[in-house]
């Protein structure tokens, strides 16, 4: 005959014995509907969303150039369908703010089938013409279709058909830009360090770079997304086979640890510290054979970042500064075995229980699949909706004038009407040309809130999968813990029944701690962006504050995922709504701090070795692929731009894809030490 039990008389109190809860309650009702209606119409908002983005949007403004008069360079079926490269006619007014906000200069710019190769002012052309026909045909093909010869310069900025110069450049993503080149240390461009812009002015190298800069920092980016998009397309099929390789070590590591805990649990670490002691060693041999140079004038006076990207790699201070972290890391490691070494044998024996767990519920380890496709859908609706926002609108036309100041400067303006207004008889030399993509109808002054709208979307449906996969995980979990006879009494298929009973009892509460995260999350950004956006004008104080708020965000954020998660695996038993399943969990988790304590951190630092072991292994042999040490082996792509694209997504991706296996087993070890805590508080009372 059971005792009787003393009701519980507060909030805080452990729960009331009773000795028929066989497991997850059955009998249960919706939990925080309003949220869940809520969250549902949140999501009818945002398809609606996408669908008007995808109306609106234009993903080929993202990967051709625009001319002045708002058309696509290289484009099939226009006029510029072979000219496919985007010239600058003064690239020295590409040094403004419209430049950096709308990717455009003030300037007038044209689709060219080349870029020039040489210096040539116009009034230098229009002398040597007159022995050599052929300088004006060179030089035509950068001015305008109905470009004809002029007499004097005046003739020339008033028709505005023509550059006063061209010079020497390359094409570089899909746009002409100077061909710079260092001579004993010198920034020179064909050469030259001095020259003439065919206004009058002396110009000096220096200045057509800190111009043309205004155009390499920005496509510059650009550029490298295609050379990463090519290096991906050429190395996608061993970035497939290092993914399942991680795969199936996971999996492996998973099976092994239900027979041999102790043992693998002793590999993980020398795994570990092997894989870094390669890294320090590498970094070491790399130290030693670069020969270190004084840096010349090309380094301060190189445009771009992929110039700074390549020089980075080459620097002695580079691997040295890894060798010291890698070391620390090293450290950082055997210290903390040291002091953990007698916690560790009870993560161990977690571990040992949580296989067998895994080994009645085989299907917990599909469950991350599922959980993949659905981050995967996520985030590609995310990212295809962002696009197609970013691409939405018309050309937008402005008054450009090449030198001097007009009080019409920047004024919208339609090309088909211009010349028969005012504006070019009060502006000699003015011009209407295309500025950005944009609009004045509703949708197009809400574009910034849809972009808002879309983040916050995208963040608070990844948080709610990550939720759905805890909650059934744990009402898997939990079946198997309370099951007096094992198989018998575990429900048939108890993975996908308590998937189905999280969705459909639980949409709302689930929906409600990911909207709280979300939140969190939307701060961090919010404040991240205010930071790059007043970086210039911070002072020392503005700094301090910052750093204080990434600090408190990043806390509150960690404290939020640990309390969600462990609400889950409440509302996952007990079928309660958020709130209530919140606090029952915080109580239970405050009478058994100390146990916790030793539970979730030696458990996540042992996990945490196999991951990094995994990510470790995958991206060993990635490196030594991907930098052709493996030939003699295996024949490995060779035409990268960057290796380190590939073995960078291989170490990512398999860290992901240790983490999606390895969750399943942190979850079930959490979930059956909060089954243990119910039920020794239950049995205290």
């Amino acid at each position: 005959m059971a005792r009787k039990r003393k009701p519980s008389s507060s909030p805080g109190d452990p729960r009331r014995y009773d000795p028929d809860f066989q497991g997850p309650t059955t009998k249960r009702s919706s939990t925080d509907v309003m949220c869940c209606m809520i969250f549902v119409l949140f999501i009818m908002g945002y398809i609606l969303l996408g669908l008007l983005a995808w109306v609106h949007g234009d993903p080929r403004k993202m990967a051709y150039p625009t001319d002045s008069q708002g058309q696509f360079c290289g484009q099939k079926g226009t006029p510029n369908e072979n000219k496919t490269v985007l010239f600058y006619f003064n690239i020295f007014r590409c040094t403004g703010t419209s430049m950096m906000l709308r990717l455009q200069c003030s300037t007038t710019q044209i689709c060219v089938s080349r870029c020039p190769e040489r210096f040539l002012t116009y009034v230098d052309m229009q002398i040597l013409n007159k022995e050599d026909k052929n300088y004006w045909e060179y030089y035509r093909q950068f001015c305008k279709a109905q470009a004809r010869p002029v007499e004097t310069l005046a003739d020339l900025l008033s028709s505005g058909d023509c550059p006063l110069a061209v010079y020497p450049s390359r094409p570089f993503l899909q746009r002409c830009v100077p061909d710079f080149s260092a001579i004993n240390g010198n920034l020179t461009l064909g050469s030259r360090m001095h020259f003439e812009d065919g206004g009058g002015q002396k110009r000096t190298v220096v200045e057509l770079r800190e111009a043309a800069s205004g155009i390499s920092d920005v496509i510059d980016a650009r550029a490298i997304g295609l050379k990463v998009l090519e290096d991906y397309s050429t190395s996608w099929k061993w970035i497939l086979i290092g993914l399942t390789i991680a795969m199936a070590l996971s999996w492996t590591f998973l099976v092994l640890l239900r027979f041999t805990a102790g043992f693998l649990f002793w590999f993980f670490i020398f795994g570990v510290l092997g894989i870094i002691g390669y890294g320090i060693w590498y970094c070491f041999l790399e130290y030693n054979s670069i020969q270190q140079k004084p840096q010349s004038a090309i380094w301060m006076y190189g445009i771009g970042i992929q110039t700074r990207l390549n020089m980075f790699f080459h620097l002695k201070e580079t691997w040295f500064s890894m060798m010291i972290i890698l070391s620390a890391i090293e450290v950082v490691i055997i210290i903390v075995l040291i002091f953990l070494r007698t916690r560790i044998q009870v993560a161990i024996i977690l571990l040992k229980e949580g296989s067998k767990a895994i080994g009645y519920l085989p299907s917990a380890l599909v469950y991350p699949f599922l959980t993949f496709i659905l981050l995967s859908i996520c985030i590609s609706y995310w990212a295809v909706t962002a696009v197609f926002l970013a691409t939405s609108g018309v050309p937008i036309f402005k008054v450009m004038v090449p030198e001097g100041e007009c009080i019409h400067e920047d004024e919208a303006c339609d090309p088909e009407i211009f010349p028969n207004t005012d504006i070019p008889k009060a502006c000699p030399g003015a011009s209407c040309n295309f500025a950005f993509y944009g609009g004045r109808s509703m949708y197009h002054n809400y574009i910034a809130t849809f972009q808002l709208y879309n983040l916050f979307a995208f963040l608070w449906l990844i948080n709610f999968v990550i939720a759905l996969g805890q909650c059934a995980l744990a009402g898997a979990f939990a079946s198997y813990y309370w099951a007096m006879r094992k198989p018998e009494d575990i429900p048939r298929y108890p993975l996908f029944t308590a998937f189905g009973r999280a969705v459909r009892y639980h949409t709302g509460s689930l929906a409600f701690g990911s909207l709280i995260l979300a939140f969190v999350q939307m701060f961090k950004v919010i404040v991240e962006y205010l930071d790059r956006r007043l970086k210039k004008a911070q002072n020392s104080a503005a700094q301090f504050l910052h750093c204080c708020l990434r600090c408190c965000f990043w806390c509150l954020e960690k404290m939020v995922k640990f309390l969600n998660r462990n609400a889950y695996i409440m509302i996952a038993l007990y079928g309660k709504n958020f709130c209530e399943s919140t606090r029952d969990a915080f109580y239970l988790l405050m009478r058994n701090i100390l146990k916790v304590k030793v539970t979730d951190e030696v458990t996540y630092f042992v996990l945490l070795l196999g991951k990094v072991l995994v990510s470790g292994i995958v991206g060993v042999l990635a490196f030594l692929l991907f930098t052709e040490r493996l030939h003699e082996i295996v024949e490995g792509p060779t035409s990268l731009n960057y290796y380190w694209v590939p073995f960078l997504t291989l170490v990512f991706g398999s860290y992901l894809i240790a983490h999606g296996f390895f969750s399943v087993y942190s979850m079930c070890v959490e979930t059956i030490f909060i089954c243990f805590s119910v039920y020794k508080d239950a049995d205290a009372v």
